[in-house]
């Protein structure tokens, strides 16, 4: 199964694809989506198109955001939550499932812990694709959503399997 993580981001989208073959993952690709436009329409049309492609360009099965951490900047968080509607959107548009995630559920899934930082998230990451080559802090951030989600699904197919054998 192909899962696409996104990190969402008005100015810098963060995207991976990763391959999940039982309990083995597999990097398949990973960038950082800088969106363009002069004003925040321009913004998420650039955001809507670029993220189309990149499902055109790698055919997930499955995709996964992660949910906004509000700020004190009120209006910083209400252009994050347009930038992260594009990210929901565009998978779906495409008929993908959409799973979401907390920043701390992603952190604990791929580090362990929930308050890990940022380092400590590509460090894992990498560990966990061996020889992936980051396009930067955002598409490490995206990578660790796949990862997570990929996880998810597993337990969720783990759990269907023993459900149906009890039933």
């Amino acid at each position: 199964m192909r899962v696409l993580g996104i990190d969402p981001g008005l100015r810098n989208l963060g995207w991976g694809v990763i391959e999940a073959k039982g309990s083995r993952l597999s990097h398949i690709a990973n960038g950082i989506i800088h969106s363009e436009g002069a004003d925040l329409a321009g913004r998420l049309k650039s955001l809507h198109a670029a993220l189309t492609e990149v499902i055109l360009r790698y055919i997930p099965d499955a995709a996964a955001v992660e949910q906004t951490f509000v700020n004190k900047d009120a209006v910083a968080t209400l252009k994050l939550g347009q930038a992260r509607g594009i990210a929901l959107l565009v998978p779906a548009q495409a008929g993908l499932a959409v799973g979401e995630y907390a920043p701390n559920a992603v952190k604990k899934a791929v580090v362990g812990v929930g308050h890990a930082g940022k380092g400590q998230v590509e460090h894992m990451v990498r560990f966990q694709l061996p020889g992936v080559e980051l396009a930067g802090p955002d598409a490490a951030d995206a990578l660790a959503v796949a990862i997570c989600h990929a996880h998810h699904l597993q337990s969720a197919g783990r759990m269907a399997a023993a459900l149906k054998g009890v039933a």
